[in-house]
């Protein structure tokens, strides 16, 4: 593992030398992981994206579907970091707060089975430390075009109405302009002609216990000419992602440490991959983690001046999920 500087460094060194490599930065960015595509080893990090993959051959396939079980968070330690949480927001150090939990579960299935079966955006597993199935770019960098998918709301897509409720609602839609005014300040600091594409669309998301409607919005800007040299600084500028943080990000920052009853590590933070000319990366959310007291699974939501506890305590639990449509 890097330091931040040392990760920046190398990330310049190997974009000016137009060096495919991998990234992996966790929440604090205090470690690092920035390794060219050729010397990756196949036994400690595999990963998938669109454009990139790197993993070993399948294992056989289950005669079962894979499932996880949990016996919940506890609502009244919830309780507590979530009225922690709202009293900074009223005090005027936030407006937008974003709570993560660890919650104990169960699965029938190992992190390696999970990864394979796993359909996302973004998958990674390393080291069969922790598996992550991500539905969240982080940035995207095309023909010299930088942009950003924040991805802020969710709800159960069964419920009646569940579009126009979620998309109707003050609630979702003010902490999703927040993050979409963050975002947009964040890429102005390394891009120009910055703008938003596209404001709240919905994506439709297979879990496996049903689906979500995630609500996301596109910025993008336009990267000066030879941002290759420059890529470690354009990615350390732009972390921790806003979507997984808030607004402000400083006082922020110190909130969600203060309230958080755990470390988040590598949850939250960011994977991806640069060919050296683009770059596609992910939010590390929809996480899976082996510990000393088994596995873990790390989850959250938004909270805002207008959150309400049961809501927002049911939707960190919502997110608790391997996203799988059929028996494998």
């Amino acid at each position: 593992m890097w330091s931040k500087d040392e990760a920046n460094v190398l990330m310049n060194k190997y974009g000016k030398e137009q060096r495919p490599f991998f990234f992996m930065v966790d929440f604090l960015q205090q470690k690092n992981l920035v390794i060219p595509l050729d010397e990756i080893n196949p036994e400690e990090i595999q990963f998938e994206m669109e454009h990139h993959s790197f993993k070993s051959e399948r294992i056989p396939d289950f005669e079962e579907e894979v499932s996880i079980s949990h016996d919940g968070y506890s609502k009244l330690s919830y309780s507590r970091q979530f009225k922690q949480v709202v009293s900074e927001i009223k005090r005027g150090n936030s407006f937008l707060v974003n709570l993560t939990c660890e919650t104990p579960i169960k699965t029938n299935s190992g992190l390696k089975s999970i990864f394979q079966i796993a359909e996302a955006k973004y998958k990674l597993l390393y080291k069969d430390q922790f598996v992550v199935f991500s539905p969240e770019t982080f940035i995207r960098i095309t023909n010299g075009i930088l942009s950003s998918f924040p991805m802020k709301g969710t709800i159960d897509a069964l419920l009646p109405d569940a579009a126009e409720t979620i998309l109707n609602d003050p609630k979702e839609k003010a902490e999703h302009s927040t993050i979409v005014d963050l975002i947009r300040n964040d890429l102005s600091m390394v891009a120009e002609n910055v703008q938003v594409v596209r404001f709240r669309y919905l994506d439709e998301l297979t879990t496996d216990s049903g689906k979500l409607l995630q609500v996301s919005s596109e910025i993008s800007g336009e990267l000066p000419e030879g941002f290759q040299e420059e890529i470690g600084d354009i990615i350390f500028k732009l972390l921790p992602a806003g979507s997984i943080t808030g607004a402000p990000k400083n006082k922020t920052m110190e909130i969600i440490q203060n309230a958080e009853t755990y470390e988040r590590g590598f949850y939250t933070g960011v994977f991806g991959v640069s060919d050296g000319q683009n770059l596609d990366s992910a939010v590390m959310i929809r996480f899976i983690e082996k510990t000393d007291h088994g596995l873990v699974y790390k989850s959250g939501g938004g909270i805002t001046a207008f959150s309400n506890l049961d809501d927002e305590y049911h939707e960190m639990l919502k997110k608790i999920y391997v996203p799988i449509n059929r028996k494998h």
